[in-house]
């Protein structure tokens, strides 16, 4: 159902803002609500608190975004709230962003090492990125974890390319135990 809400809001969205040429804008707009929210569970717990009636959440709404942002994402919140779906909100407002960036072919990858990355690692992994990819720009998040061993792993979207020792080990592991079987096998 949280996947259905966020699209059809998300793209609801989407087709408003390329339809008004104003992409840029709303994705603008989109992120500052999303960090808004983000930076203030408080109001997560005042909307979606069963107690409150729809019309002081919507109240809430527009004092707090109205003039801030654009009357077409403070419509869609509202909206968001009526419908007594503001626990999606964020996931909405997610969805909407990941449309623009794909529709700009921006991609956004995720980069784990066994150790922190060199500047110029960092750009050879993007730029091996976009030589390899149809993205024209990236945005990238890297973190560092030790049990990797060594290698990297990368994950873009829904694909995952692991380089890591710690995954070559696993399946050299796991090859191994099955020659051990087949071995086995034969000597019964």
């Amino acid at each position: 159902m949280a996947k259905l809400v966020s699209k059809t809001y998300g793209d609801a969205l989407f087709e408003v803002a390329l339809e008004q040429g104003k992409l840029d804008e709303y994705w603008e707009e989109a992120a500052a609500v999303k960090t808004a929210m983000e930076d203030n569970p408080e109001l997560f717990k005042l909307m979606t608190h069963p107690k409150i009636v729809k019309e002081e959440k919507i109240k809430i709404i527009e004092d707090i975004f109205a003039g801030k942002v654009s009357k077409e994402l403070v419509g869609l919140l509202r909206m968001i709230v009526d419908k007594d779906h503001f626990e999606e909100a964020d996931a909405v407002l997610s969805y909407f962003i990941d449309c623009v960036k794909e529709h700009k072919n921006i991609g956004t990858a995720y980069v784990t090492s066994a150790m922190e990355l060199s500047g110029a690692q960092k750009a050879a992994v993007e730029k091996r990125l976009l030589e390899t990819t149809r993205y024209v720009k990236f945005e990238m998040h890297y973190a560092v974890d030790s049990e990797l061993i060594g290698g990297m792993v990368i994950r873009i979207g829904d694909r995952v390319v692991d380089s890591s020792v710690r995954t070559k080990l696993y399946d050299l592991t796991r090859e191994l135990s099955k020659i051990q079987l087949k071995a086995g096998e034969c000597a019964s």
